[in-house]
């Protein structure tokens, strides 16, 4: 498919957070950002006046919108940095020097020391983050060190050289934040109990740590000391407002390719996001047409392929959602758990994005594909023998049994076909029986139709259980029509879908279009259904007073209603504006009926 127009590609974005990038017209990268929301943002670059020269110019050259979906504003934030610093787009001025998000550090190291750092280096150390501002960073090593008394020196504390009284304990020490493992008065097995203690806060996992906050608070309040008890609630809202990864940077994944592929009856999606260093660095998704009904197995191998060759991927590994055959030179592996299967998901997300835009994007510039594709997905999805091009849907509306009516709404190729709407008043059936009802609008629709020689659907719908799919099953086979138009019902609860002699109802999953048209009918039909039902009910709740009148007939009441437009404006209208519109003579009887004296 060629690139859509910008129209079409604004039209199309999803309302998420993400990273949106500008290619011109030569697929050369213009400019990378966030957004909280990517619609919001992105078209905001198309609507208003810009004051800067600068953006303007960019504005002029671009021709193509990609975007990356993420979780959170946050992830946003840190993948728009990672590919900044790796694309070094033109119109970006921040973000392309060598600067980074801060991490929190455990030092490799007898008595680990714990301390920020912008430079990750491999040397066993375990990195937490990134951190999207330092406040959150000091203040988790503030809590830290109100909790734990951890070293600050740089000493190389062997056993040895602790032993030799190589060290002497420092300043640290007697203001009582270290507890002098250089002199050995720290054992190594406490020290590392309490990394082990650390690592749960960095990770996120400090109710503990919050519940002793909040006493320290109260003690501060209780005390009058307010800005202590202030000082400390900055820290508690930083702290539960922490994240504590993100799922776009993991230093724990390095130089990995994560696939994953969505499919339909047409086409298969497979997304590629490649890591280098822990960092997500590109995102890309391409669509396969399926030619002999591919498997989800068979269509994914073979996007590897194709986006491992076409962008030189040398990755030693790559994560999948599912199985696949070895391959000879790449290690496979399907993530179950943790930040692995995160980023897999990460990858499911995309592709799924990637598709719905598609759909859209079709709708718009090619609606016949779309048509095409959703009557093909309803008849697959229903068991049904041909597409659905003309369905229709039947609703009973009565309330006690009073002015029961029903309605007809038709759907041409997935769309309303108002001109095709009837409405029905019940004629045969006495009292609030929707069995009775549904079978005597479903004969006298097709009786019609066969009459008149008109087209008949491919799909019935009766909202309603069992009771009333039975009801339209026996009028198409008093018309001799059961088993050439397929019917069905939709149960209001569950979204259930009952068939002719099948007991178990079928349920679709409910984010699929096919349950969406068939819930749009039948909202469609109860809609209308219900319009009809209190029209008619003020209609006769009007004419009953009006036409009990001894003298005024029909056709005055119409008049009257028509341009008087209520009850209540005739009954206070002046004999003279009567008489304007049915003449002196009625407008004396109407006039004399409201406003006789009343008899003693």
């Amino acid at each position: 498919m060629e690139t859509p127009s910008l129209d079409v590609q604004l039209k199309t974005l999803p309302n998420s957070p993400g990273v949106y990038q500008y290619f011109d017209k030569n697929g050369k990268i213009l400019y990378v950002g966030k957004a909280k929301n990517l619609k919001k943002r992105v078209t905001s670059y198309f609507t208003k006046r810009h004051d800067s020269h600068r953006i303007g110019v960019m504005v002029k050259k671009i021709n193509e919108i990609r975007h990356i979906v993420v979780s959170s504003e946050t992830d946003a934030l840190l993948l728009e940095n990672n590919l900044i610093k790796k694309l070094q787009p033109r119109f970006n001025v921040m973000l392309k020097d060598d600067k980074t998000y801060p991490w929190i550090c455990i030092k490799n190291e007898r008595f680990p020391r714990v301390f920020p750092t912008r430079r990750l280096i491999k040397d066993g150390s375990e990195y937490y983050g990134p951190f999207t501002s330092f406040k959150t960073v000091n203040t988790l090593l503030d809590l830290i060190k109100g909790l734990y008394k951890l070293r600050t020196c740089n000493y190389d504390l062997a056993e040895d050289k602790i032993r030799e009284n190589k060290f002497k304990v420092c300043l640290e020490y007697h203001l009582g934040n270290c507890k002098g493992p250089c002199e050995g008065y720290q054992g190594e097995a406490e020290y590392n109990r309490n990394i082990d203690h650390i690592r749960q806060i960095v990770k996120g996992n400090f109710k503990d740590s919050l519940n002793q906050f909040r006493e320290q608070m109260q003690e501060h309040a209780e005390n009058m000391e307010f800005e202590d008890a202030q000082r400390i609630k900055n820290k508690i809202d930083v702290l539960e407002g922490y994240q504590s990864r993100s799922t776009v940077v993991n230093p724990k994944i390095n130089n990995v390719d994560v696939f994953s592929v969505i499919s339909d009856e047409g086409y298969g999606y497979v997304n590629f996001l490649q890591l280098m260093h822990g960092s997500i660095i590109r995102s890309h998704t391409i669509e396969m047409k399926k030619k002999l009904d591919e498997t989800d197995e068979e269509l994914l191998e073979l996007g590897i392929t194709e986006i491992r060759q076409r962008f030189n991927s040398k990755s030693p590994e790559i994560y999948v959602p599912f199985k696949l055959d070895s391959w000879d030179d790449v290690k496979v592996t399907v993530p179950k758990l943790g930040d692995k299967r995160k980023i897999v998901e990460l990858s499911e997300r995309n592709a799924k994005y990637f598709r719905q835009e598609r759909f859209k994007q079709m709708k718009i510039v090619d609606p016949d594909r779309h048509v095409n594709r959703i009557m093909a997905q309803m008849k697959e999805d229903l068991r049904l023998n041909v597409e659905p091009r003309h369905i229709e849907c039947f609703d009973n509306s009565n309330i006690q049994g009073t002015n029961p009516v029903a309605a007809c709404v038709v759907f041409k190729n997935g769309k309303p076909s108002k001109k095709d709407y009837r409405k029905f008043n019940i004629k045969t059936v006495e009292g609030p029986d929707d069995f009775a009802s549904m079978e005597e609008v479903v004969y006298r629709r097709y009786k019609r139709l066969l009459n008149e020689d008109e087209e008949l659907p491919q799909l019935i719908i009766v909202d309603g259980g069992k009771g009333q799919l039975r009801s339209g099953v026996k009028a198409l086979e008093t018309l001799g029509l059961r088993g050439k138009i397929a019917i069905v019902g939709i149960a209001k609860r569950l979204e259930e879908l009952f068939y002719p002699g099948d007991p178990i109802p079928l349920y679709l999953d409910k984010r699929s279009e096919t349950l969406k048209i068939i819930q749009q009918l039948r909202d469609e039909a109860h809609r209308f259904g219900i319009t009809f039902h209190r029209n008619k009910r003020s209609k006769a709740a009007l004419n009953t007073e009006l036409e009990s009148i001894k003298g005024i007939g029909e056709k005055t009441v119409v008049e009257l209603l028509k341009s008087f437009r209520s009850l209540k404006r005739v009954k206070e209208a002046s004999e003279k504006s009567l008489a304007d519109v049915v003449g002196s003579a009625k407008a004396k009887i109407v006039y004399d009926y409201y406003h006789a004296e009343p008899s003693d």
